[in-house]
C-alpha cells in the first residue's frame, strides 16, 4: 500500500472537531430553552483507505469541546404550510418512466439542502459562523476553494496549490496532489466563468454541487435497480431505502467536502453503466453508451478520490471471478480492463506522475489478466492444453498479481507506508503497539466491527431481511449456474422467466460478487458500511421487484398448486408496494419533521477564538493545537499552522503526535523545544481534549499519549512507570514557573487557552 487510507473512505471515520463535547440548545415557540447533549462518535482527518479503509481517517477525535448550539428557530405563522406542501406532494403528475429516475435524484437533492438550511440556517449567518460548520480535512478542502477564488488567475491558482508554502511551517506541498483538490479546482472554474459570484454566494455554489452530485448518486442507484430488474418500482425502494438509512449510507449531512462525496456518486453511474454493458441483450448502440459512459465515469471517479483504484480493484476481482467460471464473453470483460489501463495512465499523467497509480494492486491484476490472455490465445482451443491452461489460469493471475506488484514497487519509486499493514496486524492481534496513532486509529469506532445498532437500525427499515434473502436466493442460484458450466453446459443466450434461473445473468452475477466483497469488509471495518449499504438498498430493491427471483424461489420449493410464473409476477408487483406503504407510514412523518425542526447552529467560543486571531495575531504567526483546530483555523483565518488532520503523509502523521504532547505528561522544557522546531509562536490549548471524559477506556487522547511515551503502562506484567512532570495542559494554566517563563496566556475563554511562545526566556528566582 502506498499510503495509509484510514478516513476519506474510512468510509466511516468522521470529521467532528467537536466531537462528544457540542450542545444543541432547543428554543420552542415560547421561549423556553432545553439543552441536550449531542453525541459524534468519529475519526477525523484523511487516512489511508480504506478513507474505510480512506482508512474517504479524517482527524483526530478530542472529547468534549466549545459550546456549540443548535438553536430552535421560531416556526412560521401560516399554518398551512405543511398542508400546503403535502398537497402539492399529492398533486403532482405521475411522471414518465424515463424521469422517475431523474426526479427521484433531484427530490433528493433538494430534501438535502433544505435539511442543511433547517438545521444550519446558513441564510443567516456571517462568514465565519459558516465556516466553522466545516469540520476535520473538510475544512481544509474548502479553505484551498476559497484560495482559489480569491487567486488573480485560475493559473496563478493552480501554481500556489501545487507549491504551497503558506499552510504548513517548515513544509512545502502539492496541495492539488496530496490532498486531491481537483473538485476544488473544477469548483472554482465553474464558479467564476458561469458568472456566479454576481447571483450566489461561493459557499452556498460550493456545497450545492455537492448536493447535485448527491443526486446523480441516487439517481444512478434508481438506473441500476431498474436495469437488474425490469420496473421502475425498483429504483423507487432503492431511492426509499437509502433515504431512510442514509446514517448508513452516506456522510453528506456531517463533512459536506469529503472526497468520497465527490467520487461515489461517478462510481454509481459507473456501476450503472456495466450493468447495462454486461446485460446479454443489450444491441450494439446501447452497448457503445454503456461503454462510452463507463469510460468517462472510471476516469472521473479515479480523479476525484486517492483512494479510487482500491475500490475498483475489488470490482475487478468481481469479473475476473465471472470471466473465470465463463459466465461472461471475455472479450467484452476485457474491454473493461482496458478501461481501467487507460484510467490508471491517464491518472497518472494529470496527477503530476502519481507513483501510487503505478503500483496499484488494481493495474498488476489487470495486466496479468492480460498476459494471461494473451498465453491462452496462443493455444487452440479445445485441446489438451487448453483445457490444463483454463484449470490453472485461476492461480497464474494470482501469482502474477503478486509478482508484478512487488517488481513495481522495486522499480517505481513511490512512498512506502507500512502503517495499513502495522494497523491490520495490530487490528487482528499479530502484533502489539504502544505506538500513539496506530493505538488511535484502533480506538475509533469506524475502524471496528459493526456495532448490534448498524444492524438494529437496517433490520428496523426491513432492509437487513429482504437483502439477506435475495442474496441468498441468487447466490444459490449462481453456484448453480457454476456447477453446470463445470458440466460443460453452456449458458442460454436469453433468460425467459419460465426457466427460473436468475444466476444465469452475467449481470446479476457480477453484482452478487461484488456485494459479497464489500460486506466482507464492511464486516471487518464499520467504516466501509458507507460503500456496502448503497448496495445493500439497491440490490434487495431489484430483488424483490424481479419475478425472476420469485420464480426461481418457486422453481426449488416446485410449487404446483398455484402456477408460478402468474404468483411471481403479483409478488414481483405486491411485495414492494406492501414494503413502501410501510415505510411511508413509518419513516415519511420522520422525514417531515426533520425539514419542520428549525434550528442554528451556535459556537460563540470557536468565532472568539477565530476573532481574535484576525484581530491581535501577526499575519505571520504560527499556530500550534490539535489538527481539527489547526484546519479551523486555516479555513477562518488564514493564519500558518503546525500540522493538519490528514493521514497520508508520514511528516504530518509525525507532527501530529508531537503537537498532541501538550496533553501528555512533559516538562515545560520538552513542549516548548517540539513548538519551536516547528517555527510555532502560538499554542492553543483545549479544555475539551484536556479534561477529555472518554466512553471507552484508555482511548482518550491524554491515556494514548501516557501509554506511547511510557508514563502509565497497562498491560499485565509490565511495571507502572509515572512521569514527575504533571500534565502539560494542567500545569500552564497554573501559570508558574518555570511554564510561565516559556509560555504567556494571551488569550482564553471557556473553551480555548491561547499561549504566546516566548523567544527570550527569562528565569525569574
Amino acid at each position: 500500500m502506498s499510503a495509509l487510507p484510514l478516513g476519506s473512505l474510512v468510509p466511516g471515520a468522521r470529521t467532528d472537531r467537536f466531537a462528544g463535547r457540542s450542545w444543541w440548545r432547543h428554543r420552542s415557540g415560547a421561549g423556553q430553552e432545553v439543552g441536550a447533549r449531542m453525541s459524534r462518535a468519529g475519526l477525523g482527518g484523511r487516512g489511508p483507505w480504506l478513507e474505510g479503509l480512506a482508512v474517504s481517517a479524517d482527524g483526530m477525535a478530542e472529547g468534549a469541546g466549545p459550546a456549540i448550539d443548535l438553536r430552535q428557530r421560531k416556526k412560521p405563522k401560516s399554518s398551512g404550510n405543511k398542508e400546503s406542501a403535502k398537497e402539492k406532494i399529492s398533486n403532482t403528475p405521475v411522471p414518465q418512466r424515463a424521469s422517475k429516475s431523474v426526479t427521484s435524484g433531484m427530490m433528493y437533492a433538494l430534501y438535502l439542502s433544505a435539511y442543511h438550511e433547517r438545521k444550519f440556517w446558513f441564510s443567516n449567518r456571517q462568514e465565519l459562523e459558516r465556516e466553522i460548520t466545516f469540520q476535520g480535512d473538510s475544512a481544509i478542502y474548502y479553505s484551498y476553494y476559497k484560495d482559489m477564488l480569491k487567486a488573480p488567475s485560475f493559473e496563478r491558482g493552480v501554481y500556489e496549490l501545487t507549491h504551497n508554502n503558506r499552510t504548513v511551517s517548515l513544509k512545502t506541498i502539492n496541495a492539488v496532489q496530496q490532498m486531491s483538490l481537483y473538485p476544488e479546482l473544477i469548483a472554482s472554474v465553474l464558479y467564476q466563468a458561469t458568472g456566479s459570484s454576481e447571483i450566489i454566494e461561493p459557499v452556498y455554489f460550493y456545497i450545492g454541487i455537492v448536493f447535485g452530485l448527491q443526486g446523480i448518486y441516487v439517481t444512478a442507484l434508481f438506473v441500476t435497480s431498474w436495469l437488474m430488474s425490469g420496473t421502475w418500482l425498483a429504483g423507487m425502494l432503492t431511492v426509499a431505502w437509502f433515504i431512510i438509512n442514509r446514517i448508513d449510507t452516506t456522510r453528506i449531512e456531517s463533512s459536506i467536502p469529503l472526497r468520497e462525496n465527490w467520487a461515489l456518486p461517478y462510481f454509481a453511474c459507473q456501476v450503472a453503466a456495466l450493468t447495462g454493458y454486461l446485460k446479454s441483450n443489450l444491441n450494439s448502440y446501447g452497448e457503445r453508451f454503456c461503454y462510452l459512459l463507463m469510460s468517462a465515469s472510471t476516469y472521473t471517479f479515479v480523479m476525484m478520490w486517492e483512494y479510487s483504484h482500491y475500490l475498483l480493484f475489488l470490482q475487478a476481482v468481481s469479473l475476473f471471478l465471472l470471466d473465470s467460471f465463463s459466465l461472461e464473453p471475455s472479450d467484452k470483460v476485457h474491454e473493461v480492463y482496458k478501461i481501467y489501463i487507460f484510467s490508471l495512465f491517464l491518472g497518472y499523467l494529470l496527477q503530476f506522475e502519481n507513483s501510487a497509480l503505478l503500483v496499484s494492486p488494481l493495474l498488476s491484476l489487470v495486466a496479468s489478466l492480460m498476459l494471461a490472455k494473451c498465453l491462452q490465445m496462443n493455444v487452440k482451443k479445445g485441446t489438451f492444453l487448453a483445457k490444463i491452461m483454463k484449470v490453472i489460469n485461476f492461480y497464474l493471475v494470482c501469482i502474477l498479481t503478486v509478482t508484478l506488484n512487488i517488481v513495481m514497487k522495486m522499480f517505481v519509486p513511490h512512498k512506502e507506508n507500512g502503517h495499513m499493514l502495522k494497523f491490520l496486524e495490530v487490528k487482528f492481534g499479530l502484533n502489539m503497539t504502544k505506538n500513539f496513532t496506530m493505538n488511535w486509529l484502533l480506538c475509533q469506532e469506524s475502524l471496528q466491527t459493526p456495532s448490534q445498532d448498524f444492524f438494529l437500525r437496517l433490520t428496523q427499515s426491513s432492509l437487513l431481511p429482504f437483502y439477506i434473502l435475495v442474496l441468498v436466493i441468487c447466490f444459490f442460484s449462481v453456484v448453480q449456474v457454476i456447477f453446470r458450466r463445470f458440466k460443460g453446459k453452456s449458458l442460454k443466450e436469453t433468460v425467459t422467466l419460465d426457466d427460473g434461473q436468475i444466476g444465469e445473468r452475467p449481470e446479476i452475477i457480477y453484482h452478487v460478487i461484488h456485494t459479497i466483497l464489500l460486506g466482507s469488509l464492511a464486516m471487518v471495518i464499520e467504516g466501509l458500511k458507507y460503500l456496502w449499504t448503497p448496495y445493500m438498498c439497491m440490490l434487495a430493491a431489484f430483488g424483490v421487484c424481479s419475478p425472476e427471483l420469485w420464480m426461481t424461489l418457486f422453481k426449488w420449493l416446485r410449487l404446483r398448486t398455484i402456477h408460478p410464473v402468474l404468483l411471481a409476477l403479483v409478488l414481483s408487483m405486491a411485495v414492494p408496494t406492501i414494503i413502501g406503504l410501510s415505510l411511508w407510514k413509518e419513516f415519511f412523518p420522520r422525514l417531515m419533521a426533520e425539514l419542520t425542526e428549525l434550528q442554528e447552529f451556535y459556537d460563540p467560543d470557536t468565532v472568539e477564538l477565530m476573532t481574535w486571531i484576525k484581530r491581535q495575531a501577526p499575519i505571520a504567526a504560527v499556530f500550534a493545537g490539535s489538527p481539527q483546530l489547526m484546519g479551523a483555523i486555516k479555513l477562518c483565518t488564514g493564519w500558518m499552522v503546525t500540522s493538519l488532520p490528514l493521514y497520508n503523509d508520514d511528516d504530518l502523521l509525525k507532527r501530529n503526535e508531537n503537537i498532541y504532547q501538550i496533553y501528555s505528561k512533559r516538562s515545560a522544557e520538552d513542549i516548548y523545544k517540539i513548538l519551536t522546531s516547528y517555527k510555532a509562536n502560538y499554542l492553543i490549548v483545549e479544555d475539551a481534549i484536556c479534561n477529555e471524559v472518554g466512553t471507552m477506556r484508555g482511548c482518550r487522547v491524554k491515556d494514548l499519549l501516557d501509554i506511547a511515551n511510557g508514563h502509565v503502562v497497562c498491560e499485565e506484567g509490565d511495571k507502572l512507570t509515572y512521569s514527575k512532570y504533571g500534565r502539560f495542559c494542567h500545569e500552564v494554566k497554573i501559570n508558574y514557573s518555570p511554564y510561565m517563563n516559556y509560555f504567556t496566556r494571551v488569550y482564553w475563554n471557556r473553551s480555548y487557552f491561547v499561549y504566546r511562545i516566548n523567544t527570550v526566556i527569562s528565569f525569574q528566582s
